[in-house]
């Protein structure tokens, strides 16, 4: 899963607003000013695509205003790059203090190398309103906190279900579910004159192996066992075939986005991460996107067990963390450690919520600044399906994850391309995983 976050344009005041709030201090980060250093303090700290991702340029402004010995000095990375030049890095001994764990899958590369510092004081201040903590525990120690959490649901646009005169979803669909009502919504689309799809499926493997692995139960990556994937590529192959979705090889031929195709209007409904929130909202604010209503559902679910507001829907997602280099100096220790604090604690969060990122923080506070952004739906099941969810790491914390989840991306594209079974694709990964990934 890849993912970037476009600068909420429109949404600056209410950034401007919440920055200037922290410099109360009132609960910042759970801790008072840093008392290690007798002078001013510069931290560093990693970030990408800062043009055009505004969560690290928000939190360093948010820490400094209520911190103000301490500046946080940003140092930029190429986002698909990312962990190959922060390893580069780290090797050489040039490194910013502060580097963020961008995903799961590399987590333990850096863990099991020694190049992150035991943050457990810093968890074990926090709380249980921070999704995410577990993660980044290692034999009872924890390495890095997370600031957002991600998740996945489904987006959909009002406007098109409207035209095509088909019910909203309402928080109880399975999987089933879901394709009949791209089924039904794109003949009737069609019917009304609209070129518009019932569905979009974005090309990565995470959009039919996430689910699989979050919601099918006794599903386990590390096992090497993957036939829990097979009635998740049955039912997107079917999909396809119906045409009620582009098929991957469009997508992939003709370098289809998700933003285009659900910002354009190009499809009804888009399962994808709550990172989207922040980039449709710029989009539409900048003319990139459409204007029309949407909202957000629960994503589909594997079965009945978990539908319904009454319940707690099952998806997927890892958190997004900061660690701390352990080379850096030991004056800075305490800054470096307040700042993870802070950017997990409420007014952190709640800044990040400001400009339309879903932080790791769900507090009342947190959860009520980010439906204040406007632009964001407000209706309830929007903030049901963005509140109330039982998320599950998209890559289990494991020295074999890596491994598996590249055997498991061959697989993707072989299956949904058509040059492999599903069935053959299952028993040519289980093989591979056996002999190439958990015999080592």
């Amino acid at each position: 899963m890849k993912r970037s976050i476009t600068a909420a344009v429109g949404l600056a005041a209410a950034a401007a607003l919440t920055l200037s709030a922290c410099s109360s201090g009132g609960g910042t980060s759970g801790s008072s000013a840093p008392a290690a250093s007798s002078g001013p303090v510069t931290i560093t700290l990693a970030g990408w695509s800062l043009s055009t991702t505004p969560e690290f340029k928000t939190l360093a402004d948010g820490y400094h205003a209520a911190h103000p010995n301490v500046t946080v000095a940003l140092k930029e990375y190429d986002a698909t790059n990312y962990d190959t030049q922060m390893i580069a890095d780290l090797a050489a001994g040039s490194a910013p203090d502060i580097y963020v764990q961008k995903n799961l899958k590399n987590f333990v590369t850096y863990q099991s190398g020694g190049q992150l510092l035991d943050v457990s004081d810093v968890a074990a201040k926090l709380g249980d309103k921070v999704g995410g903590l577990k993660a980044y525990a290692v034999d009872g120690k924890t390495y890095a906190i997370p600031y957002r959490q991600d998740s996945w649901v489904l987006y959909y646009n009002k406007d098109l279900f409207d035209k095509a005169g088909v019910a909203y979803p309402d928080g109880s669909w399975t999987w089933d579910d879901y394709a009949k009502t791209a089924a039904e919504l794109t003949t009737k689309l069609k019917a009304a004159g609209s070129s518009a799809l019932g569905a979009y499926q974005h090309s990565w493997q995470s959009t039919v192996q996430g689910f699989a692995l979050a919601q099918t139960p006794n599903a386990d990556l590390i096992s090497g066992k993957f036939d829990y994937l097979k009635p998740y590529y049955d039912r997107s192959l079917a999909m396809q075939k119906a045409g009620s979705q582009p098929d991957y090889g469009s997508v992939t031929t003709n370098k289809l986005t998700y933003q285009a195709e659900f910002g354009k209007q190009q499809a009804a409904m888009m399962p994808m991460g709550t990172w989207y929130v922040a980039t449709l909202i710029a989009q539409q604010a900048k003319g990139d996107a459409d204007k029309f209503t949407w909202g957000m559902a629960p994503a589909p679910q594997f079965d009945s067990s978990t539908t319904g507001t009454s319940k707690t829907p099952v998806t997927f997602g890892d958190p997004t963390g900061l660690g701390i280099n352990p080379k850096i100096a030991k004056d800075k220790i305490a800054a470096a450690k307040d700042f993870l604090a802070y950017a997990a604690g409420v007014d952190g969060a709640k800044s990040l919520a400001s400009i339309g990122i879903t932080p790791a923080n769900t507090s009342a506070d947190v959860v009520s600044a980010y439906f204040a952004v406007k632009g964001v739906p407000t209706d309830a099941l929007s903030k049901f399906a963005f509140g109330t969810h039982d998320t599950r790491p998209e890559n289990p914390v494991s020295k074999y994850t890596a491994g598996l989840q590249n055997i498991l991306s061959d697989l993707h594209s072989s299956v949904m391309s058509g040059s492999s079974s599903i069935d053959d694709a299952i028993t040519k990964a289980e093989d591979r995983a056996k002999n190439e990934v958990l015999n080592k």
